[in-house]
């Protein structure tokens, strides 16, 4: 192509972010601007996402200048975009005051600028931070809602409008600070404004009555829906087992009675209840039925199933499923030495750890007490004291 536009670089750029090739798109970019191309407010955008996604601050922010240089500061395209990549970069560094002041700047800020940030603080595992975002929109809500009706007019200013996505930021906020009485209210609220019958807002509800330990308005709003999915059942079959692993097995079983198909989070869940309950046949037909469907290579699953054979009793089995494991992680190590533990072995735990050792991976605060652990239940003072003065 003899003379590239910005649309045709644009192109190029969505491309190949839309493909997970960022290097490429930042590549691009850069290729662009060196040319003298100026860019579209859809060409930042786009920029912005491979910036977010590299988890590429620095990039972000002069991505952020090219913007304020060529007049873009007022675009809701640009503006929600720079959110999301500072929001996003703030999990792993220090603060959300850039994605703060970007929002701030923001004159007519609609429910994307909203549920960002909220998203923002709620994955960085600030749940009050993001009710407090939470809060000022619901009172622009109010206010403009009071505006129109009394006034007939439309506030440019402050477009908080309500969405089916913006109630699920609102439900998981709810989920992280464990609010059931403000989790309720957010109910309230979704069946107030029609969506009631939307999938992901309904899952979160749930989600949310199982987390604050609202079971039994979990279980009669789940049995009042006219429409069930997976995610619903396992919502469900999770909540139970933190709670009553015996009511979680009576669940999956009537699951399956309906037709619907376990997949690997279903039997996590229910491999967790048969370790609470320590019924290993249960246990062991749950095995069963993950081997049949192919499943015996998850291994979030695996794990799950080393540490029922340990809790059931039968720490053989414990070690039989873990020494297939092809590819352990740190998880498979430490859940097999505490099963050793448990059980009395302190010397074959001790192995364990001097193998995570061996074979390079760099043990945390839950290994070393695994085997401290083990090292007091099995009376092996020695062994234990070898391995915490070092650490200490």
């Amino acid at each position: 192509m003899p003379e590239k536009d910005v649309v045709a670089w644009t192109a190029v750029i969505a491309g190949y972010t839309s493909c997970n090739h960022y290097s490429h798109a930042w590549a691009m970019f850069c290729e662009m601007v060196r040319n003298g191309v100026e860019p579209s407010a859809l060409t930042l955008s786009s920029a912005l996402k491979g910036c977010k996604s590299m988890r590429a601050l620095s990039y972000g922010a002069l991505v952020h200048g090219l913007a304020i240089k060529h007049g873009m500061k007022e675009s809701m395209y640009v503006n929600n975009a720079l959110m999301d990549m500072y929001a996003t970069c703030a999990t792993c560094c220090v603060s959300m005051d850039e994605a703060c002041m970007v929002f701030q700047e923001i004159n007519a800020k609609n429910a994307v600028s909203w549920t960002t940030l909220i998203t923002g603080y709620t994955h960085r595992g600030d749940g009050y931070g993001g009710l407090r975002v939470f809060w000022q929109m619901l009172l622009v809500y109010i206010s403009h809602t009071i505006y129109i009706k009394f006034l007939n007019l439309f506030d440019k200013h402050e477009e908080a409008e309500l969405n089916p996505f913006s109630f699920s930021i609102f439900v998981r906020v709810c989920t992280s600070i464990g609010s059931y009485t403000l989790g309720k209210l957010i109910h309230a609220a979704v069946i107030s404004h029609g969506f009631e019958t939307n999938l992901p807002v309904m899952n979160s509800i749930l989600d949310m009555y199982c987390s604050c330990g609202g079971l039994s308005e979990e279980n009669q709003y789940f049995h009042e829906m006219n429409e069930k999915d997976l995610i619903r059942w396992n919502t469900l079959i999770t909540g139970y087992e933190r709670l009553d692993s015996t009511e979680s097995l009576h669940i999956f079983s009537q699951m399956e009675s309906e037709g619907f198909g376990p997949n690997c989070f279903t039997f996590t869940s229910v491999t967790a209840a048969c370790a609470n309950l320590a019924v290993l046949n249960c246990g062991q037909q749950v095995h069963g039925g993950i081997v049949r469907r192919g499943l015996d290579e998850n291994l979030a699953l695996v794990n799950a199933l080393i540490d029922m054979y340990a809790k059931c009793g039968s720490i053989s089995d414990s070690r039989k499923v873990f020494s297939e494991i092809t590819c352990r992680d740190l998880v498979s190590w430490t859940t097999m030495m505490i099963g050793y533990g448990a059980h009395g072995y302190g010397k074959e735990a001790v192995e364990l750890f001097d193998e995570v050792i061996w074979s390079g991976i760099r043990p945390d605060k839950i290994v070393y007490m695994a085997v401290l652990s083990a090292c007091s239940h099995a009376g092996l003072v020695d062994e234990g004291l070898r391995y915490f003065i070092p650490r200490a």
